[in-house]
């Protein structure tokens, strides 16, 4: 009786998460696992916000599944030198208010990126912060000239930190994007019900054929519990929900699709050198050496993710094999004995943030009862997401577990999260050789040289022990048998282009 009420209640959740007035028409439904914190393509990391910006914005160029630049806004482009790309924009797109963009508006977009005071998260030479000049050569051409070499900077454009937006929205938003639209993609934000649901509206001046939207909004259901998502699909509330490996075990005759793709995510324990006990590498190094890696794939990801580093086997050439390295092998003994030396004989009192996905806090939960083992006592803290992205931004934090994309080149995998003043260094790790080396890899394009310069810099990185990463996850969609044409990939895992719902 008790399950069965259980089980009602879990559907009562579901079915109202979904009301019935908003799915009407040719509409996805879509069950997300997390609230977005904002929709300003150039301050917001947060996967949940991502879901929609990719779908509002657009960006230079794109990168496909296979890692070729390939373009968006920009119809072509050339190099003189090797420093200065012309691009040549496309003659027909407009923003949602109507408005044509031109190269004014490319200029305007790589301005505010640039701004300090805005914040920008591709303010850095992992991006586009490596641009000294942005010129408007006629009304749809522009030149950006960089400060040096960048030899991924082309593939950098794709990130939608790099997308473009319309200078009169922001102003009209006193500078903030967070909650308003000044896209050119295929959608346009609609209604935002904080904790229920965020609505796109299909665009119709949008200018791609083959990427225009094939539905007349998505609908995107904010269902943090794994049940009542899995609930809401079996019951036809929604369309497509977010999965986790855990409800693989549960869908067993369920006439449901199980969509996935091996990401170029990664999750791991970030540890805060600034704060003591964390400033001493040999905390660091015991820490790693106190982890059952395969255990955490176990138990977290329920045996569905890779071994890996910060740049994922997915990243190709530019992996390097971490089975290899001395502190992904669990070592209790060897563990205490650097804790002793560090001064820690009877361990320490730290607390482990959490937050966001599932994956993340059963991660904490596992990595509190391996560090015990060594005498480290964590509080495990789950935080809202607003919270654990304030902390993430603020470094405030000793031990947080992190959810990461290495992106498409290794750039973003090595110099965005671990040069020095990097916006995504939340471990305030400085190491001037992995400095050097990252300026070294960006000024040629000779890959050899740039394969070597980054496999010394990721080496020197894990043996300074300043992240413990564990695993790269594959990344699940259960959908229904009406969704077609949904084919997720690493370069864009919400690529509704195409896809349609049999009815």
């Amino acid at each position: 009786m008790k399950k069965l009420f259980a089980l009602l209640m879990v559907l009562s959740l579901a079915l109202a998460l979904v009301p019935a007035s908003l799915a009407e028409g040719n509409v996805l439904r879509y069950g997300t696992d997390a609230e977005p914190v904002g929709f300003d393509p150039h301050t917001i990391s947060a996967v949940a916000s991502m879901r929609m910006i990719g779908q509002i914005y657009n960006t230079l160029v794109d990168v496909d599944e296979n890692l070729n630049v390939v373009p968006e806004l920009a119809a072509s482009w050339e190099q003189p030198d090797d420093q200065t790309y012309i691009f040549h924009l496309l003659d027909n797109v407009t923003f949602h208010n109507g408005r044509k963009m031109t190269a004014e508006d490319v200029k305007y977009s790589f301005d505010r990126i640039l701004d300090p005071a805005t914040g920008a998260l591709g303010n850095s030479s992992s991006y586009v912060g490596d641009i000294a000049s942005v010129e408007v050569l006629d009304e749809l051409t522009v030149k950006i000239t960089l400060k040096t070499i960048n030899a991924p900077f082309l593939a950098n454009l794709s990130s939608s930190y790099c997308s473009i937006v319309a200078k009169e929205v922001v102003e009209a938003n006193e500078g903030s994007l967070l909650r308003a639209d000044a896209g050119t993609g295929p959608y346009t934000l609609g209604e935002w019900v904080p904790d229920n649901h965020v609505t796109v509206n299909a665009y119709p001046g949008y200018f791609d054929e083959k990427g225009k939207a094939t539905f007349d909004a998505i609908e995107f259901y904010v269902m943090p519990d794994t049940a009542a998502r899995l609930a809401a699909l079996r019951t036809g509330s929604v369309d497509l929900i977010v999965a986790d490996t855990a409800m693989l075990d549960l869908i067993g005759g369920d006439d449901l699709q199980v969509i996935s793709y091996q990401s170029r995510n990664y999750t791991g324990l970030f540890m805060n050198v600034q704060k003591a006990p964390f400033d001493n590498p040999l905390v660091r190094q015991a820490i790693n050496l106190a982890l059952d890696r395969e255990e955490i794939i176990e138990l977290a990801f329920n045996g569905k993710a890779a071994l890996s580093g910060f740049v994922p086997a997915s990243l190709g050439h530019w992996a390097v094999d971490v089975s290899q390295n001395e502190y992904y092998t669990q070592n209790i003994e060897k563990a205490r004995e650097l804790l002793a030396q560090a001064g820690y004989p009877n361990g320490f009192d730290c607390v482990i943030t959490v937050g966001l996905l599932d994956s993340i806090r059963d991660t904490g939960m596992v990595v509190q009862a391996q560090l015990e083992q060594i005498g480290i006592r964590a509080e495990v803290q789950n935080e809202e997401q607003a919270q654990y992205v304030a902390d993430w931004s603020a470094h405030n934090y000793q031990i947080m577990v992190c959810q990461n994309g290495a992106g498409s080149d290794p750039s973003r995998a090595v110099a965005f999260f671990f040069k020095t003043g990097s916006s995504a260094n939340i471990q305030d790790y400085s190491n001037p050789r992995v400095d050097e080396l990252c300026e070294l890899a960006v000024a040629t394009s000779d890959t050899a040289k740039r394969e070597a310069y980054y496999k010394e810099a990721i080496e020197l990185i894990l043996n300074d022990c300043i992240v413990a990463i564990v695993a790269s996850p594959q990344e699940y969609f259960l959908a229904s048998p009406a969704l077609k044409g949904f084919a997720p990939n690493a370069s864009n895992a919400n690529n509704f282009s195409g896809v349609t719902l049999e009815k």
